[in-house]
């Protein structure tokens, strides 16, 4: 158990962001945003405390396993006002100064854009990935639909403009793609054990929340993007390059045997979450990379 109540916390320090309080500490050398969970009051749930920050670093962790570069996090406690708080402990990749300009604040420098910073209509995002000029086009667009294909899997319904973006050094003149951050909002953060319950003995129960239900945060003609339909119905060739690169990649008995390791949760967490990310992976990214796989012979 890692308690991180008594590390240093760092003055002039601070992050952005609506979901939960987060504080910058020193763990080990290394500089952190220690990211608390967000109340769950707000919505019809019987949990006190949303499952984001198990989420965060659940998600995280398996971008990391499927070759796509993500924060590096650590799950422990915070003791506050005599309660003890499950947190994620995120590794700061601004730590040796480099700046995160998000997509948001890039897409609002293309002046012909038909949004402003935070649509997320996909035709606007592709256009902006096009014109910008921090990063190759190509390489930012490889980057963008795998991401895309990830979050199908992990069932993300936030990835907006926001929450992604570049790391630029003032120092070198040079920018990469930051790594991927805000996994929060992935399998299912509000699910309860009463909805856990339902989802692992109920098929149509489980099956909306694949087929239906979360969406993706990006838009088509104006309307949310749900990712079977859009996966399944031979998207561009750069979401089947894509599909192509990271289906083969998902090895759900690794993926399995990380959640098994996974700290603070319960073996009923354990199951759900291997069974979602399972369905998820048979339903939407097996069922679209078969499609590709046909359309190629």
């Amino acid at each position: 158990m890692i308690d991180f109540t008594n590390c240093r916390r760092l003055p002039y320090k601070a992050y952005n962001g609506a979901n939960g309080k987060k504080i910058a500490i020193e763990y080990e050398g290394g500089q952190y945003m220690l990211k608390f969970p967000p109340s769950g009051d707000a919505k019809p749930t019987g949990l006190s405390y949303t499952n984001s920050c198990i989420s965060e670093h659940i998600a995280s962790s398996i971008f990391n396993m499927l070759g796509v570069k993500a924060q590096e996090t650590i799950l422990g406690i915070f003791k506050i006002d005599g309660k003890t708080k499950i947190v994620c402990a995120c590794k700061d990749f601004t730590a040796d100064g480099k700046q995160l300009f998000d997509f948001c604040s890039i897409k609002n420098t293309i002046l012909d854009s038909d949004s402003n910073g935070s649509g997320t209509e996909l035709a606007d995002i592709l256009d902006t990935i096009e014109k910008q000029q921090f990063i190759a086009s190509d390489v930012l667009l490889k980057h963008f639909w795998d991401v895309f294909v990830i979050d199908a899997l992990l069932g993300n319904f936030d990835r907006h403009n926001g929450n992604w973006g570049f790391l630029h050094d003032s120092s070198t003149g040079e920018s990469s793609i930051a790594p991927v951050f805000d996994c929060g909002s992935c399998l299912l953060p509000q699910a309860d054990k009463k909805v856990i319950t339902a989802v692992l003995e109920n098929e149509d129960m489980l099956n909306a929340r694949v087929y239906q239900f979360p969406t993706s945060a990006i838009k088509l003609k104006g309307r949310k993007i749900n990712y079977y339909d859009f996966l399944t119905a031979q998207p561009d060739a750069d979401c089947q390059n894509a599909l192509r690169r990271i289906c083969p990649r998902v090895d759900m008995e690794r993926i399995k045997a990380f959640i098994e390791g996974v700290p603070y949760i319960t073996d009923l967490q354990k199951k759900f979450y291997k069974g979602y990310i399972s369905a998820r992976y048979e339903l939407i990214l097996q069922s679209a990379f078969e499609l590709v796989a046909k359309r190629d012979q």
